[in-house]
């Protein structure tokens, strides 16, 4: 998916939000007007435009400078504002990348909306950690193969004990061949999980080897729990607020109808 300045400047729902202060007549003036507010980085005009704890939404390692560039050049290339009704939203480049920040009429005039923002961007960032666990899913069905063929069994653990390759991960010397699977699976700090998900292999079974995966915070970093085994079909299921409860309590693949396969 396409990452843009947004991605990289603004994350998730905060609990207190200032809307923005600055009104325009029309919604044209208040898109052009953050635009340029970005290639300036002027964090004055982005507090008139945003509200003054803008910041908030800042990532810990601040501001991307690629993503601002590519803004910035997708704007050259093409930018519009689609009105419909009392909302708008800044399209730009080739693809028509839409910003998810609209601009909303108010009795003042135009302003940016953040509170809508902030939904829209933990809507699209749920969206991208769940594609991120479907590929990691898949990845782990090639790697499980790549192990059978080596050792003529499925790997049981994710990660191999220390000095050996009993599992799907192991730390290579330079010029070893990698292992079947990367490290990404288990982060190096506790409890962050991959793009949102934790991972776990579960017991083996007359059918060979299966895989669950659900969201580290439910309704923040995902949404979906996914399943899968060497069919290499995923299976998902919304399981509420109680998802890591939930999950302990799938000890085989066995997916009813309570599951749905992802199509892709």
């Amino acid at each position: 998916m396409k990452s843009n300045v947004v991605s990289g400047i603004l994350l998730f729902m905060v609990s207190t939000l200032a809307f923005a202060q600055q009104h325009f007549t029309t919604p044209e003036q208040a898109t052009k007007a953050l635009a340029t507010a970005i290639g300036e980085q002027n964090e004055g005009a982005m507090a008139e435009l945003l509200g003054d704890n803008w910041r908030e939404f800042l990532p810990p390692e601040g501001v991307d400078p690629e993503a601002v560039a590519r803004f910035l050049r997708d704007w050259k290339v093409s930018h519009r504002t689609v009105t419909e009704g009392d909302v708008a939203h800044l399209l730009v480049g080739d693809n028509q990348w839409q910003l998810p920040i609209p601009v909303v009429k108010t009795a003042s005039g135009w302003q940016f909306d953040m509170q809508k923002a902030a939904d829209e961007i933990l809507t699209r960032e749920i969206g991208r950690n769940e594609l991120a666990a479907i590929a990691a899913l898949h990845a782990y069905v090639d790697a499980q193969e790549s192990y059978y063929a080596m050792n003529q069994h499925y790997a049981q653990k994710i990660v191999s004990s220390e000095g050996k390759k009993d599992g799907l991960y192991w730390p290579i010397a330079p010029g070893e061949a990698p292992s079947p699977l990367g490290p990404a699976f288990s982060p190096t700090v506790p409890g962050t999980g991959y793009h949102g998900y934790r991972f776990r292999i579960l017991p083996d079974n007359d059918k060979g080897f299966a895989m669950i995966a659900w969201p580290v915070s439910y309704g923040q970093t995902g949404v979906m729990t996914f399943i899968i085994n060497q069919d290499d079909t995923v299976y998902q299921m919304d399981m509420g607020k109680e998802s890591e409860q939930a999950v302990q309590a799938v000890t085989r693949f066995h997916p009813d109808e309570h599951w749905q396969a992802v199509t892709q």
